[in-house]
């Protein structure tokens, strides 16, 4: 029997000798992390292991999603507003409802509990996207959409998912309380990032100005400052997400009027660290977490309706975000040529592909799908839970391997990477900060 501490080490060996393997076969380390998570979570010897949703909502995901908007160029973001905009709220909502139907339809769940499932798998992981798109040159403007999308989704995700549970076992459903509250709740984790960028700017000038800080504290600071913006959200019932996203959009693209550019180096080293070790923890958990799921479906489901279901669920994904790819890319450029002077080129449709292509699932539909209650509001048991938790495995698993194994072989077929000798992703696929580097 492990103890937690033990099992936590042993993890950590796991995860450094998968990743020296992935990069030994030149495989994204999340790809390789989870199905050895998955290999070794069907041993019969591996510690009985639960990924506690919590846990991951709150250990891991502020700390990424920080990170991640912190390194993110607002310039290029707001230039690219609208297609992220497109993606992490249309594709989102647009994926729910068609894997809702698919799964009412095609795999027998009732509305309510495919709508469940629509939210939970509905976000691209932001983890994922940027873990599998790091190693590949890809145009800036591709990476500024992906990485932007992915930080925006989970907060529509979440949201959408919020309802869709509260509307289980409810005498009533009003369209427009929804739609009221997915408002109140983007728009309130927005001002607490807000805020919260703003007196985290304030704080360091403050304890800089004084001489009270050394690089140490201040890193701590940058560690400690995600979970200062996630938790109060979270208490206000508002969106943790968008506020961790919105307090790294601000803090770092103003971060050159706190941080020097040797503590920005040092700071990054250890954040490269707190980053891989969190990456690399929470997919082999991934992994191992389809042990549990499966014994709690229990001979409930036959072994071929599971997978058949499996796989139309994960086909409905990806096609999904294909079909909406292309409408989603040239109609409100056509428009805008319609009805402005200026408007955007075209972009290429190799691009668009890239994109489309693009749609790993990961960590947070896995917890999401395991923080789901056991009860809806009348007190009767959540319908469908054991299979929304396996589908939503069997989704991540696909995508994640089949689509992040076959993305490199997409970009090169369509001569969509940055040729050798030129250089326009240094924020993009690295970790170095324009504002910051000097």
């Amino acid at each position: 029997m492990f103890h937690p501490v033990e099992l936590i080490l042993a993890l950590m060996v796991a995860a450094v000798a998968i990743g020296v393997f992935a990069r030994f076969l030149g495989v994204p380390y999340p790809i390789l992390l989870t199905i050895g998570g998955l290999v070794l979570g069907l041993q019969p010897w591996t510690p009985h292991v639960t990924l506690d949703p919590q846990v991951v909502f709150l250990l891991f995901l502020p700390p990424l999603l920080y990170g991640g908007a912190f390194r993110t160029e607002w310039p290029e973001f707001r230039g690219q507003l609208r297609p992220i905009t497109l993606l992490a709220v249309g594709l989102v909502l647009f994926t729910t409802v068609l894997v809702a139907a698919a799964a009412h339809y095609w795999v027998g769940l009732s509305w309510v509990a495919g709508f469940v499932l629509g939210a939970i798998v509905s976000p691209p992981d932001a983890v994922a996207a940027m873990a599998v798109t790091q190693r590949l040159r890809v145009p800036r403007v591709i990476t500024t959409i992906l990485e932007g999308e992915s930080l925006v989704n989970d907060a529509s995700a979440l949201v959408a998912l919020r309802l869709a549970i509260g509307a289980i076992g409810a005498t009533t459903f009003s369209v427009w309380d929804a739609g009221m509250q997915f408002v109140i709740v983007s728009a309130g984790g927005i001002g607490i990032g807000l805020i919260g960028g703003v007196l985290v700017i304030r704080l360091h000038k403050w304890l800089d100005r004084l001489k009270l800080t050394d690089n140490k504290i201040t890193i701590t600071i940058t560690l400690l400052t995600p979970y200062a913006m996630y938790l109060p959200a979270e208490h206000l019932h508002v969106s943790g997400v968008l506020a961790v996203v919105t307090a790294g959009l601000w803090v770092g693209t103003r971060c050159e009027q706190v941080f020097s550019c040797e503590f920005y180096k040092e700071a990054s080293h250890v954040w490269e660290w707190v980053e891989f070790m969190l990456n690399s923890l929470i997919f082999i958990l991934i992994g191992l977490a389809i042990g549990p799921i499966l014994e709690s479906l229990n001979g409930q489901h036959s072994f071929e309706a599971i997978i058949t279901a499996t796989a139309i669920i994960s086909a409905v994904v990806i096609v999904a975000r294909l079909v909406w790819m292309f409408p989603g890319a040239y109609l409100p450029r056509w428009l805008d040529r319609q009805f402005f002077t200026t408007y955007d080129a075209y972009p290429p449709w190799q691009s668009v592909t890239v994109v489309g292509w693009t749609g790993m699932r990961g960590v947070v539909s896995l917890a999401a799908a395991l923080s789901l209650p056991l009860t809806g509001a009348d007190g009767a048991p959540f319908p469908d839970r054991e299979a929304i938790q396996f589908l939503t495995f069997g989704v991540i698993f696909v995508t994640l391997v089949g689509q992040g194994l076959t993305l490199p072989l997409l970009i090169r077929t369509l001569s969509v990477s940055i040729p050798q000798g030129e250089d326009e992703s240094t924020d993009g696929n690295g970790h170095d900060n324009p504002h910051c580097a000097g």
